[in-house]
């Protein structure tokens, strides 16, 4: 009887434990069914019965895993990744799942410590199939060293010290390396790169970005300002609230509730005490602007509530920082003295706001969208010398300085040179770099350093010398005319000779100017002038004009001449070949004209019967090459006829010449533009 109840005992424990075999299994494929389908819910309750059932193995672990990862329990996720380690220790499976569990749960070290081991039983693995799979995946110490380039990359055009708004301290750059090492953004982002296509994304990179978007201030200075040594290794929140310190937390409050991290203020964020510190600031000062998350403008004396036209009052309108600091930033909101919004303008960028950009266009006297589009370079350059030469800086040599970015120039920073000379090196590099020759259209005193340049940049305060232009229409009448009186030969070699003149260029203060120069033969003293001195003067080629001027002329003519030799020279430019500059980068809109985007009828080599055509024809092309090339030697001839704006140049030495400093424009024009034997094209040596 005991022997028969045993025997049914077991025979109900195998018919029980077959009937919970199949019912885990049963739950095992619809929980993979519902997993497929993103049903996480029902997918971990059948897991979760199949494991009731006595199901260890680790795939149910890992699949329930998986599910939970879904519905983003990540504390159930990560329990059930170290039951699949502790089921099959050597399977990289679940570290896998650890890793992204503590990654949604937001610890990051232990991510990454968990990752790490996978790589290693990856790495230590028996089956060469599952060892290939380390391939793909890259080590914490590759990932670090990607996103430390990417770092630098993004800190190299950044000012050097930053404000940390959250702390309040100044931060050199290895404190702001260190600040973002320690951020949750770091380690999420180390723990999430985890294979080679993650070094290609551009997600490193918009991390790092967003980390260090920086606020930078524009703003007047006043009386007493917060200088460097007051607020190093100091928590600029908990300094007395006296001077300029106000302004300073006012502005890291302002940048902290906005969202951003770092802020710089040129008064304590330079070591001025350093030069090489000052210079790659100065040098750079535009870069920054331009990089700016936001730049904030603080108005000290426009009040609180103040109504439109206030802006354009305010002293920051005048001063020669202020203007770089608009123009170069793409984001840019004002505050009046309070912290307020001004206007109450609210937008998120007062560049795009009408009211505003109409007032400053007002106050600038410059097209708003020029200020809202503006490119730093060398062209329009005696247009950009005369913005900059009303404006004020505390120290002299700035008004040279402030001017780097706008022309894109890199030139050492020394205090002490005194304005002239900072100007004379900055007008240097200009016609140097660019051949412009507007840059010495001015009038007043000249520089001691060279003739050519002027002492003050108040000399470019007068608009560019106005000068009569011919319509389309006129210039070909103007042809028309010439094309009877003169010569083919004479008008293309003119052309040649003026095409192959060098640029203007400076060695050792001198400036070696190419030019049609025209003899002085007659220089006569006017009477009625007290303070200036008016002279009648005749150049052979042009037509009588007068010049006044401080200095004192010797006068001559052809009946009682002198040794001294002068010249009227007409500075060579380029631009009256009307050739294209192709040293100015294409704009977006003519991007569709280059090689890249020849539709491919254009790019394709022409057809036998195009062949014999060209052949055909090639006498008439050359023809046409060359009545092409007459016209545009007599187009030139008519430009060279209209007035130009002259210097007057006397012999110091042999080969060697100084300017005459001009009260006025000297307008020259020629007599008889087809008499071209008269043109007298060299390059003069300029003191």
């Amino acid at each position: 009887m005991v022997s028969s109840d045993e025997n049914t005992k077991a025979d109900f424990l195998d018919l029980s434990n077959g009937f919970k075999q199949k019912c885990s299994a049963l739950c095992l494929t619809n929980g993979d069914v519902a997993l497929a389908a993103s049903d996480y819910d029902r997918a971990i309750d059948l897991y979760s019965a199949a494991i009731d059932m006595d199901s260890t193995s680790d795939v149910v672990y890992v699949n329930r895993s998986k599910a939970n990862l879904g519905k983003m329990l990540w504390e159930d996720a990560l329990l059930d990744a170290q039951e699949v380690t502790k089921l099959n220790p050597s399977s990289y499976v679940g570290y896998w799942l650890a890793h992204t569990a503590l990654r949604g749960a937001q610890r990051y070290d232990e991510a990454i410590g968990v990752f790490t081991v996978m790589l290693s039983r990856l790495d230590n693995a028996p089956e060469a199939q599952i060892r290939n799979l380390r391939q793909q995946y890259v080590s914490p110490c590759e990932a670090e060293d990607t996103i430390r380039k990417a770092v630098w990359i993004e800190l190299e055009n950044s000012p050097l010290r930053l404000l940390n708004t959250s702390t309040g301290l100044l931060c050199n750059r290895a404190a702001q390396i260190n600040s973002f090492k320690m951020s949750p953004e770091y380690k999420e982002l180390l723990s999430s790169t985890t294979k080679h296509s993650d070094l290609r994304t551009e997600r490193i990179k918009d991390v790092v970005t967003t980390y260090f978007r920086c606020v930078l201030l524009s703003h007047r200075w006043e009386e007493t300002e917060a200088l460097l040594h007051h607020i190093q290794d100091k928590v600029v929140y908990e300094l007395n609230e006296i001077g300029g310190i106000v302004k300073l937390q006012s502005f890291c409050k302002i940048a902290r509730n906005a969202g951003y991290r770092w802020a710089w203020m040129d008064t304590c964020c330079i070591d001025k005490h350093s030069n090489t510190e000052l210079q790659e600031s100065i040098n750079s000062m535009f870069v920054w602007y331009r990089r700016s998350a936001l730049t904030i403008v603080y108005l000290c004396d426009v009040p609180p509530s103040s109504q439109p036209g206030a802006l354009a009052r305010s002293a920051w309108n005048g001063r020669g920082w202020t203007f770089q600091e608009f123009v170069a930033p793409k984001v840019v909101l004002f505050y009046q003295n309070d912290w307020s919004l001004y206007l109450n303008d609210r937008s998120p960028n007062h560049k795009e706001s009408p009211a505003i950009m109409k007032e400053l266009e007002g106050a600038t006297g410059i097209d708003a969208q020029a200020l809202v589009s503006f490119r730093p370079g060398m062209s329009d350059a005696r247009q950009r010398l005369q913005r900059a030469s009303s404006r004020i800086t505390t120290l002299q040599e700035d008004i040279a300085y402030s001017l780097f970015g706008i022309f894109g120039v890199h030139l050492p920073v020394i205090y002490g040179e005194r304005k002239q000379n900072a100007l004379r090196r900055l007008l240097q590099e200009i016609v140097a770099r660019s051949g412009d020759i507007t840059a010495l259209d001015w009038v007043g005193q000249s520089s001691e350093f060279n003739s050519c340049l002027p002492a003050d940049i108040i000399s470019y305060a007068a608009p560019p010398c106005a000068l009569p232009s011919l319509s389309e229409d006129e210039i070909q009448t103007a042809i028309s005319s010439l094309r009877s009186i003169v010569a083919v030969e004479f008008a293309s070699k003119l052309y040649a000779l003026l095409e192959n003149t060098n640029a203007p260029r400076f060695a050792h203060c001198r400036l070696h100017l190419p030019c049609i120069a025209f003899r002085v033969t007659e220089v006569k003293r006017r009477r009625g002038q007290a303070t200036h001195f008016t002279y009648g003067v005749k150049a052979d080629g042009l037509q009588d004009l007068l010049v006044t001027t401080d200095e004192t002329l010797i006068q001559f003519s052809r009946a009682r001449p002198t040794q001294q030799v002068f010249f009227l020279v007409r500075p060579w430019d380029r631009r009256l070949l009307e050739l294209p500059d192709f040293s100015e980068q294409l704009d977006l809109t003519d991007e569709a004209e280059s090689v890249g985007y020849w539709s491919e009828s254009e790019s394709e080599s022409p057809s036998d019967d195009s062949d014999e055509l060209a052949s055909g024809s090639s006498g008439e092309e050359e023809l046409s090459v060359d009545s092409e090339a007459h016209s545009r030697s007599l187009r030139l001839m008519v430009h060279l006829g209209q007035p130009f704006g002259a210097l007057l140049l006397a012999q110091q030495r042999v080969g060697e010449y100084k300017r005459i400093a001009s009260d006025h424009d000297i307008i020259a024009q020629v007599k008889d533009i087809a008499a071209i034997d008269n043109m007298d094209i060299r390059t003069l040596d300029i003191l």
